[in-house]
């Protein structure tokens, strides 16, 4: 690895200017010839920068996913162990609370937070009381107070939807889940049904007997679902499906009864995790970037706590459509 002194060996110079000249200390004394040689000769022996982070402590990770199933949680796991793992090279000191119920054992001193999970009114606001710097991911829950970095889930469904007219699919199906209201904690329209709506509907071939909507996003449910569509006069030519998660089941479903994929019906889901290839089909999906994410939240409380910055940030994270066999 390239060191300041080899540098300053070359340059002819002492380790000490470069080291200032590469930090752009302007109080140094160099001619504008010895500053672009310590540059140039950086850039040609490799030299990289040592970033070094200021400490902030008293940061709390707050997971509160309520996933009942193995699949979705390993999402939300990633995000977990993702955080911990960048925080600690970034000098961040992080406290891990893992249940709603230990709410109370937040410290009231918290410079910041990052939150993963479903928050109610009450408790966003609760949890505005203790800190008011705070980053979501996954979910916005009020823009107004706190930073959020979500995953682009209104441009996934539209590739979804464009890819499948795109490869010929006439009629185009649709499999997800519930969203819940913060403020009365009743059941409310996802963002992923309200996008494939505006699609479909776009190209014409919205059909609400397509639409099925669950509880909960698991692989239980999913197969349930799968057996609802079966139950239909005709089945469509192709479906998006809100999770991986559901696909499992969905795919479960449509194997047993005998359906081909993706000669009969075609499948489009999204999270990219990790047995997605390892289906029969292999299923097509968008993949999550979990450390982009990650990252980006850092970013967000970092500039918060240091800048102290007033604005409040809301940063969509886009994917990467993974083609496989299903589709």
């Amino acid at each position: 690895m390239a060191t300041i002194k080899e540098i300053a060996e070359l340059v002819g110079v002492s380790s000490a200017a470069v080291s200032r000249v590469l930090n752009y200390d302007e109080g140094i004394s160099v001619s504008e010839e010895t500053r672009n040689a310590i540059f140039e000769t950086a850039e040609k022996i490799g030299y990289k920068k040592k970033i070094i982070f200021p400490k902030i402590d008293n940061v709390a990770l707050l997971c509160f996913a309520e996933n009942e199933d193995e699949l979705e949680d390993s999402f939300y796991n990633g995000i977990k162990d993702e955080i911990i793992k960048q925080a600690k090279k970034t000098n961040i000191h992080l406290q891990v609370f893992s249940d709603k119920k230990n709410m109370e054992k937040i410290p009231k001193d918290l410079n910041a937070f990052i939150a993963v999970g479903w928050l109610s009114r009450k408790e966003i606001n609760k949890l505005y009381r203790i800190c008011k710097k705070g980053v979501f991911i996954g979910t916005s829950p009020d823009e107004k107070l706190f930073d959020a970095v979500r995953p682009n889930m209104d441009s996934f469904l539209t590739q979804m939807v464009d890819y499948l007219i795109d490869k010929g699919y006439k009629s185009i199906g649709f499999i997800g889940g519930t969203d819940r209201n913060i403020d009365t904690g009743k059941p409310s329209m996802d963002l992923r049904e309200w996008s494939f709506r505006q699609s479909a509907a776009y190209y014409g071939c919205l059909n609400e007997d397509f639409i099925l909507i669950c509880d909960k996003y698991t692989v239980d449910e999913g197969y349930r679902m799968g057996k609802e569509l079966l139950k239909k006069k005709t089945l469509p030519d192709a479906l998006c499906i809100a999770s991986d998660t559901l696909a499992v089941g969905v795919l479960q479903a449509l194997n047993e009864y005998g359906i081909k994929i993706p000669e009969q019906i075609g499948i489009f889901s999204i999270n990219d995790v990790n047995i997605a290839k390892y289906l029969s089909p292999p299923l097509t999906t968008i993949h999550i970037d979990i450390p982009c994410i990650c990252e980006t939240a850092l970013d967000l409380l970092r500039s918060r706590v240091i800048k102290g910055g007033k604005i409040t940030k809301s940063i969509f994270v886009n994917g990467v459509p993974i083609i496989r066999k299903s589709c």
